[in-house]
């Protein structure tokens, strides 16, 4: 079972902050079937909102991720940014943006891990986050890739409250009996130099064919597509400004 709905403490929302905003709006729009600013939200900032007919799913920015380079980055929905960020230092956790204002649609910040990897935090007021999850075009998943999983399985719980089911190779984490997320450990088959980060997945309705739009529109295959063992068929790809993304198939179990 996974998660198809905002909840307490799970994935809210997704951005990516890029180097080309013009050439990225039509590389997903493209993709996903997505509107760009067709939210009265997406003035805020220097955000351009991407919507599908049910609402906002993501937003882009310009500039780098934390991690130097272009990226996505989830956020998780909070009760209280000041307090999560209290739990997130007393973890191991470090916060690489201040608990902020933003405008009258909520409070954000930007933590780490104690392996490094960034991630947001949202407390809703005027904007819960996505409007729909788990559905096709739309976010699903995100999976934590990290070199030390030891550190990770201790600091998520801690601060979120996550269960974990964990097996050999990968860990999976949820919420009231509904997972929607993942961990895996950075190893040999990943790239030189990969940085500790989160990886959003996209909800779509045939694998094959949207890896083969994507690489048609210019983005890097990076894995897949693959089936995964009682899971769902899997593709990774890398954007044309270098962000990684991952595509499953909608309405299969992760």
């Amino acid at each position: 079972m996974q998660n198809d709905e905002l909840v307490t403490n799970g994935p809210c929302w997704v951005e990516l902050a890029t180097t080309d905003v013009p050439s990225a709006t039509n590389f997903y729009t493209g993709l996903f079937g997505w509107r760009a600013g067709a939210e009265p939200r997406a003035a805020i900032g220097d955000r351009t909102v991407l919507s599908q007919s049910a609402g906002p799913v993501a937003a882009l920015l310009p500039g780098l991720g934390e991690g130097g380079a272009p990226a996505w980055l989830p956020s998780f929905l909070v009760d209280s940014v000041d307090e999560t960020v209290a739990r997130v230092r007393v973890a191991g956790g470090t916060v690489r943006r201040e608990p902020a204002e933003v405008s009258v649609l909520g409070r954000s910040a930007v933590v780490a891990d104690p392996s490094g990897a960034p991630f947001g935090l949202w407390q809703a007021r005027e904007f819960a986050g996505a409007a729909v999850l788990n559905e096709p075009n739309s976010l699903g998943w995100v999976e934590l890739h990290t070199r030390d999983v030891a550190a990770c399985t201790a600091f998520y719980p801690k601060v979120f409250g996550w269960s974990v089911d964990a097996s050999e190779h990968y860990t999976q984490w949820g919420l009231g009996g509904a997972d929607f997320g993942g961990m895996a450990r950075i190893d040999e088959h990943h790239p030189a130099g990969t940085r500790p980060h989160w990886l959003p997945y996209f909800a779509v309705s045939d694998v094959d064919a949207m890896l083969n739009k994507a690489v048609g529109h210019g983005a890097e295959r990076v894995m897949g597509p693959v089936d995964v063992p009682q899971g769902p068929r899997i593709a990774v790809l890398r954007d044309l400004q270098g962000a990684a993304f991952g595509m499953y198939l909608a309405g299969t179990e992760g």
